[in-house]
């Protein structure tokens, strides 16, 4: 909870602080009339339903996300991604209109945008959590027909649906990293996770290929430092993020004070916010932000190994590996460690519906950290068990009144 509420209060301050900025960029640019607090305005009420949901999802009864509703969740995610590219490239109706040549919003007027790949997002991760766990106590976890044909075929048909239909990579490797991490958190033979990053890494590559604007990132990005004298236009980007995180210093140039911001650096606050981030605070404080991420990540591991339930397990070793992904990828593409993807910062970066998803999923780990015992359980005492059964492992952490 602490690294979640400092991340939601920076990721305002920031906002607060760049808003009036891109609001006249906008207004100067397209002719609109945004105001100087309408992106914290935004953000304001984004951060507020994102903490709705980690309280509803603390406290509802995790069974009805688990058992319930998880496969709904998938399917409706999947639908709604399908019909969103279905409404805008074939009925070419408002409501979901081509941005950089691709559906990826739907656009509802005053209320704001719904990106339906984020509810894929979650949907995913309680299917496929839900599906592995009852394997794992099947004992059929390395079972080709059982497991790996069932999970193929539905990972393959949402890989569709955000990779190749709206174009989406850097949501593709979200869902690769929640369905990888509890994988491997499976228990699943190595050597089958081996062939199975293989022909993961094949099919990355035939997505890359056979797209241009993936290739030029991939080009730009090998071509590191050799273009710094011509910045060109596919590496315009890169290079602006590096000049905001090299101008920032040790401490940074301090709010309100941001020069990036002002337009030079694209998707200032969304996608790039982790360079703004560092020309305000500088190093020290892109240091402290990484700590408040690695806090919320090794809480996520610490809840995970303490749960009996390998379905419950997986479910939070998933969040960790949705979080995790979103970070490594951003901060790596800010960087210059990695190709631009186009991936959100959680819970910092402007934006509604992934900050809200996100902090959904970190309710219902929340939730389960109350079902952990005192110490990590060991894989072989997973088998054959289920929550109901958490008391033969020893004591919860928190044990309610009537079952001391």
């Amino acid at each position: 909870m602490l690294s979640v509420g400092l991340l939601l209060l920076l990721g305002l301050i920031v906002m607060y602080a760049i808003g009036p900025q891109r609001a006249n960029l906008l207004n100067y640019a397209y002719g609109s009339n945004y105001s100087d607090t309408f992106f914290f305005n935004k953000q304001l009420v984004s951060a507020i339903i994102a903490i709705v949901a980690f309280a509803a999802c603390a406290v509802v009864p995790y069974t009805l996300f688990t058992e319930k509703y998880a496969k709904h969740a998938f399917l409706v995610g999947l639908s709604l991604c399908f019909l969103l590219v279905f409404v805008g490239a074939v009925l070419h109706l408002d409501i979901a209109t081509d941005t950089n040549g691709a559906y990826r919003w739907f656009y509802l007027g005053s209320l704001g945008s719904f990106q339906p790949s984020e509810l894929l997002k979650l949907g995913t991760l309680l299917f496929v959590s839900g599906f592995l766990g009852v394997r794992a106590r099947q004992g059929n976890i390395n079972s080709i027909q059982e497991t790996l044909v069932p999970l193929a075929i539905a990972l393959g048909v949402a890989l569709f649906a955000v990779v190749v239909l709206q174009k989406d990579l850097g949501t593709g490797i979200a869902l690769l990293a929640i369905v990888m991490t509890m994988l491997i958190a499976s228990g699943m033979k190595w050597s089958i996770l081996g062939k199975i990053v293989g022909s993961l890494v094949v099919v990355g590559m035939v997505f890359v290929i056979s797209a241009p604007h993936r290739m030029e990132r991939v080009m730009t990005f090998m071509q590191g430092d050799s273009n710094t004298s011509s910045v060109d236009e596919n590496s315009y980007h890169i290079a602006q993020a590096r000049i905001a995180i090299g101008s920032g210093g040790l401490f940074g140039l301090g709010i309100g004070k941001s020069v990036q911001s002002t337009g030079y650096l694209p998707e200032a606050i969304n996608d790039s916010i982790f360079a703004i981030m560092g020309e305000t605070f500088g190093f020290v404080g892109l240091l402290a932000i990484l700590v408040l991420f690695s806090m919320l990540l090794l809480s996520l591991l610490r809840v995970a190994s303490r749960l009996p339930d390998m379905g419950l397990r997986l479910l939070v070793v998933g969040v960790f590996g949705w979080v995790g992904s979103h970070v490594i990828l951003n901060v790596a593409a800010m960087t210059g460690v990695a190709p631009l993807t186009g991936i959100p910062l959680p819970l910092l970066s402007y934006g509604g519906t992934s900050m809200l998803f996100i902090a959904a999923a970190l309710g219902l780990a929340f939730q389960l950290s109350r079902y952990t015992s005192h110490k990590p359980i060991e894989e072989g005492v997973l088998s054959g068990q289920d929550s109901r059964s958490r008391r033969r492992l020893g004591r919860t952490r928190y044990a309610s009144r009537g079952s001391v």
